[in-house]
């Protein structure tokens, strides 16, 4: 005697994300909108830097209901990105922050030179040569250079208290994290902190080393992190507050 098999019908593939772009009073901004299973409401949220937003809806929602959320939130959106600056000055005469002190910028003319931060009567300056249109890579090209310097040194400072080996230090431009660590010991950091007060480049460099001993966000490691940078806190408070500006400039 033969009994039939009943087969279980496949799980079926979540909904690809949808990507548009939004115009926010002028200013097109790229737009994901995710289906959820559980997602019993709209989200709406701006991606660190405020160059994306991304959206979560319930399954099902009618795109008649995601346009009008949309155009009930046009006023919102427009008053959390003005915070934003994709500009932020990057041109003789400009102001720009490093180590958490506005500088600015003076573009010599001379098309060869170094980009250096320099005291003018009294007054921070960052001298910048090259062609005028390239002084945002320039400058960019110095942040990297200068956040190494600190990071590699106070990494390899945090490491040798608690005694963990580094494997590598690498900088990157990542938006939604300022750094990592790996399990076999390979530290990453945005370069774009080094535009933050060294006290804020410290509580990061001794973020990610505390990861070395604990690789999670437990009380073992916030108690760790705290020993290495007593001034956690209020470094954690000012990344809060700053960070997504420094994210949003646009170097190119």
């Amino acid at each position: 005697m033969f009994s039939l098999l009943k087969t279980r019908p496949k799980a079926r593939k979540p909904a690809p994300p949808e990507t548009r772009t939004l115009d926010v009073a002028g200013r097109l901004m790229p737009l994901t909108i995710k289906q959820h299973d559980r997602a019993t409401r709209i989200t709406l949220r701006i991606e660190p830097g405020g160059r994306a937003l991304k959206m979560t809806v319930p399954k099902g929602l009618a795109a008649r209901e995601v346009n009008a959320f949309l155009d009930r939130h046009q006023g919102w959106l427009l008053t959390k990105l003005a915070k934003f600056s994709t500009d932020a000055g990057l041109r003789d005469g400009g102001e720009i922050l490093f180590r958490g002190v506005s500088h600015r910028i003076q573009h010599t003319g001379s098309l060869r030179g170094l980009t250096e931060a320099v005291l003018i009567d009294g007054r921070p300056v960052l001298r910048v040569s090259g062609m005028a249109e390239h002084v945002g890579r320039r400058i960019a090209a110095f942040l990297k250079k200068e956040a190494r310097a600190d990071l590699v040194r106070l990494a390899t400072m945090h490491a040798g208290t608690i005694r963990a080996p580094i494997r590598s230090i690498s900088m990157k431009d990542t938006r939604s994290r300022w750094g990592s660590c790996s399990s076999e010991g390979n530290l990453s950091f945005s370069w774009r902190i080094v535009m933050a007060p060294p006290s804020v480049i410290d509580y990061l460099a001794a973020h990610e080393v505390a990861h070395l001993r604990e690789m999670n966000h437990g009380l073992h490691f916030w108690a760790l992190c705290r020993t290495l940078c007593p001034g956690m806190e209020e470094a954690k408070s000012w990344l809060k507050r700053h960070g997504s500006q420094l994210h949003a400039i646009d170097f190119d």
